[in-house]
């Protein structure tokens, strides 16, 4: 048992040995146009996305807050 944990020991940082370096970036100019392309597709979705979620929680909020009112000061 006790020659397990140490095989186990010794080889565990070996793997973390094995990497010689950081990767490198070899990404082209081309590359990081289409990924600024992709995010500004991204962001064009969010934008409306959250425009309309905001509109229903108004609305939602406007709505609670009627039926909420005493009887007395609604007009219809």
């Amino acid at each position: 048992m006790r020659t397990l944990a140490t095989i186990m020991a010794t080889l565990a940082p070996a793997t973390a040995m094995a990497a010689n370096g950081i990767g490198e970036d070899t990404s082209g100019i081309f590359v990081w146009v289409f990924l600024g392309f992709c995010a500004l597709i991204v962001v064009a979705q969010i934008v409306p996305a959250v425009l309309l979620m905001t509109g229903m929680v108004k609305g939602v909020v406007s709505v609670v807050k009627e039926e909420m009112a005493p009887a007395t000061t609604r007009i219809r």
